[in-house]
C-alpha cells in the first residue's frame, strides 16, 4: 500500500508539471484545430528481463482525447498472456504530438512520444491450481509513429519501456472516431 501511494506520488509530480507547461491555454483556434478521438487496438509483445529475456504477446487498446491540438489523454488496457500467468494493465496515457495539424486535418505521418501510469495487476497458477494476485502501479513511457492510412483510419508502431520493467514493442491499427 505505501508503494503504491509513493508511486502515485511519484507519478503526480511528474505527470501535473509537464501537463501545464506542455498544454497552453487553449485559444478559440485551437479547439477547432483539435483532431477527432481515436480509438487504437494494438498488438505486440513485452520483453521481461529475468535470467535471459523472457517474450509475452499482449493485446491492447486505447482512446485518445485530444485537449489541445498535440495532446491527447486517454485510457488504455493491456492484456498480457503468459503460459502459467497473466497480466493486466490499466493506464491512464498523455501523448503528445510532435507534428501538430494543418487546416484542421492530422499530418500524414505523426511522430508521438507517451507517457502513462496506473495499474500492473498479474495472476499465476501454481501447478496444484494455486492462483496467486498481486497488484502493484504502472508506469510507461516511450514513442512511436502513426500514420494516416485513410481519412478516419492510421496505424503505427510504437516502443516503450515500463514498470513493472520491460520493454514493450507493438503495432496498431486505429479509427478517428468523428470529422
Amino acid at each position: 500500500m505505501a508503494t503504491t501511494l509513493k508511486f502515485r506520488t511519484i507519478v503526480w509530480r511528474l505527470l501535473v508539471p509537464i501537463l501545464l507547461i506542455a498544454a497552453p491555454p487553449v485559444r478559440r483556434a485551437d479547439a477547432q484545430e483539435r483532431p477527432a478521438p481515436v480509438a487504437e487496438f494494438a498488438a505486440g509483445a513485452l520483453l521481461f528481463p529475468d535470467e535471459g529475456v523472457m517474450t509475452e504477446g499482449f493485446l491492447g487498446g486505447t482512446t485518445r482525447f485530444y485537449v489541445t491540438p498535440r495532446i491527447g489523454i486517454g485510457p488504455e488496457v493491456a492484456y498480457v498472456f503468459g503460459e502459467r500467468h497473466r497480466h493486466l494493465m490499466l493506464t491512464a496515457n498523455v501523448t503528445v504530438d510532435l507534428i501538430g495539424p494543418s487546416g484542421g486535418e492530422p499530418p500524414t505521418v505523426t511522430p508521438f512520444v507517451v507517457v502513462g501510469g496506473g495499474l500492473f495487476r498479474t495472476s499465476e497458477t501454481f501447478p496444484l491450481n494455486e492462483v496467486f494476485t498481486s497488484s502493484e502501479g504502472a508506469f510507461t513511457a516511450g514513442g512511436g509513429v502513426r500514420a494516416r492510412v485513410g481519412k478516419r483510419i492510421v496505424a503505427g508502431a510504437e516502443a516503450r519501456i515500463g514498470w513493472e520493467l520491460h520493454v514493450r514493442l507493438s503495432g496498431f491499427v486505429g479509427v478517428r472516431l468523428g470529422k
